[in-house]
């Protein structure tokens, strides 16, 4: 029988090593795809696939439970249906929890800036008592000034402001529409919980190094970003050309979203980088000292975020529903899926590349190419929310 030398022995105890703790430091990722029958609707298959990502194992009993859900902005028809969250507060409920719906207010202008409007809007798109079976609480009440200062010591906020009703919970669910993003890159669970669980407050120190430029050759006099800042703080000069005023700019990003024509960019002192870290952050935050469990709808793949009174073409076809404890290896899941994806016709990513820029390639950085959110996922890892490596279930 040949021996090994010594050196091999040690080689290979250290592979097993390694491997040993990659797989103890894997999460696993629960997911159905959208086939149907009629003895197992989209609903059925939710519920199936959440408690077999283990929801179950959580004890609701007589605990407050926040499903942190986008409503989405009136006009926009890609949030996730109300019939979703109906399925879901029903199981919960059934397992003893008292859960409600909850969303924050927003710091740029629309129809989800106040709770009074935000209510409104949350009737409109379909959320109410009968047919999403739950009540919904706008977490940092009126203004968006009802918070919870949580202390983390993070590197770039040390305690995040939530909104009350989150902090409140004993219990964080998130439900989430997987798509793209324009300041972040894309929008997950941790897009849905630290910037969709910060209070108005929180929003604009989560966007506080974001001020914008205009590059006055790129202009083009449309006033867009003009009717839409919530602060009053762009407008044309004698030239038609768009100014900011930086003493009311608080940095929310909308006009860098609403431009078309790239005028309207972020400036050299902040990136998406930077901003994906402090969501990182503010998840942390949101989860501290809480059992939590995460959802992402990925369908409707959208470019931008919910937030907008639109919502542009899916850029690929509607995957599925997956399942986890983890959100950071949620998000990567799910990322990585849609990379893997085909991509559909007549849409933003088609209008600009060709199949073969696309075949392979990080769908949500070429349709956002100043946005990392790789980074965030990174960080999110380093700060101990969560892992990137994963295992996908099939259910």
């Amino acid at each position: 029988m040949s021996v090994l030398p010594t050196t091999n022995y040690q080689l290979l105890f250290n592979y097993l090593c390694t491997l040993k703790l990659a797989i103890m430091n894997t999460s696993k990722i629960y997911f159905t795809n959208l086939r149907t029958t009629p003895s197992s609707n989209l609903l059925d298959k939710l519920e199936r696939v959440v408690k077999r990502a283990g929801i179950t194992n959580i004890d609701f009993k007589n605990q407050f439970v926040a499903i942190k859900i986008h409503f989405g902005e009136p006009g926009n028809l890609a949030y996730i249906r109300p019939n979703y969250a109906a399925r879901m507060a029903t199981l919960l409920r059934s397992l003893g929890a008292k859960p409600f719906l909850t969303d924050t207010n927003t710091l740029y202008s629309g129809k989800r800036s106040n709770a009074v409007d935000h209510l409104q809007s949350v009737m409109e798109n379909g959320f109410n008592p009968i047919s999403a079976k739950c009540d919904v609480i706008i977490a940092d009440g009126l203004k968006g000034t009802d918070y919870k200062e949580i202390p983390i010591g993070g590197d770039y906020c040390k305690a995040p402001k939530i909104g009350t009703a989150v902090a409140d919970a004993d219990i964080i669910i998130s439900m989430n529409h997987f798509k793209g993003h324009e300041q972040s890159g894309f929008g997950g669970a941790l897009k849905n919980l630290g910037m969709g669980c910060a209070s108005v407050g929180g929003k604009l120190e989560l966007h506080s190094a974001s001020q914008p430029v205009v590059d006055r050759e790129e202009c083009v006099s449309c006033r867009i970003c003009e009717k839409y800042c919530a602060h009053d703080a762009i407008h044309l000069d004698e030239n038609r050309i768009a100014v900011i005023n930086y003493d009311k700019c608080v940095g929310c990003g909308q006009c860098v979203a609403l431009c078309q024509y790239s005028a309207a960019i972020m400036g050299e002192g902040d990136t998406s980088e930077r901003l994906n870290y402090k969501i990182a952050e503010y998840t942390k935050a949101v989860l501290k000292d809480k059992s939590h469990f995460h959802i992402s709808f990925i369908m409707n793949i959208s470019p931008e975020c919910d937030c907008w009174n639109h919502n542009d073409a899916a850029i690929v076809p509607d995957l599925g529903i997956a399942a986890s404890f983890d959100p950071v290896a949620l998000d990567q899941a799910c990322a990585d899926l849609i990379t893997a994806a085909p991509v559909l016709e007549g849409n933003r990513l088609t209008d600009a590349h060709s199949h073969d820029e696309i075949h392979g390639k990080d769908k949500f950085c070429l349709i956002h190419p100043d946005t990392n959110w790789k980074a965030g996922l990174e960080y999110a890892e380093k700060i101990g929310i969560g892992t990137r490596q994963y295992e996908l279930v099939k259910v």
